[in-house]
């Protein structure tokens, strides 16, 4: 019997998840003349000052819901095998659906920095920790393929975990105003960058499964 991971309808939804990752906020933001993709976070899509923040909040709980699920099954598809892989792979995976999915698409971010509130309190951290724990992702999932024999997508994980790594850093210190005159003033583009980094070897596994 297959595992759930390796399940073409599974594998289907996911794809379509990671690709609606970008493009859901690519076709938003034609709605949203203020909104600037190359310097403003994603998450701004969904701020109270936002003419799209009910669709893009919607998505983020869809995102956190499906990805939630994505966790339990690779949980349920390696714990057998790889019990303490598959136990971070869990937390990592869902750490991340509910951090940067349900919470950040329930409680949202206003448009400006400046404004701080319990709500935006609330959506920083739980998007801080879900991003972090992604971040492991890539490395638990190189783990498990080189156990399993499979150093082609072993080592294309490494390399993801070793970009998302340099993305996320650079997403980081492009918050700090002594990069706003360098590339890392686009922080909008490095959490783009970021995510597609960790999702590398979600997409891999994904399109081997569907072309093979």
């Amino acid at each position: 019997m297959k595992n759930i991971v390796d399940n073409r309808l599974f594998d289907m939804i996911l794809l379509f998840t990671i690709i609606g990752e970008f493009m859901v906020p690519w076709i938003l933001e034609q709605f949203y003349s203020e909104y600037n993709g190359k310097i403003m976070v994603m998450s701004a899509l969904g701020s109270p000052q936002s003419p799209v923040r009910f669709v893009y909040n919607l998505w983020l709980v869809w995102l956190g819901g499906f990805l939630a699920y994505t966790a339990i099954a690779y949980f349920l598809s390696y714990r057998a095998r790889f019990p303490v892989p598959a136990v971070l792979m869990l937390l990592s995976i869902g750490l991340f659906a509910l951090g940067a999915g349900l919470i950040s698409g329930l409680f949202s971010v206003n448009e400006s920095k400046s404004i701080v509130t319990t709500a935006s309190k609330i959506h920083g951290v739980g998007a801080a920790i879900g991003f972090m724990a992604l971040l492991l992702f890539p490395l638990l999932n190189g783990m498990v393929s080189f156990k399993q024999n499979d150093t082609t997508q072993g080592v294309i994980s490494i390399i993801s975990f070793v970009l998302s790594l340099i993305s996320f850093a650079c997403f980081v210190m492009g918050d700090k105003e002594q990069f706003q005159n360098t590339l890392l003033k686009y922080e909008g583009l490095w959490e783009r960058l970021t995510l597609l980094c960790m999702y590398i070897p979600f997409i891999y596994k994904v399109m081997g499964n569907l072309i093979f």
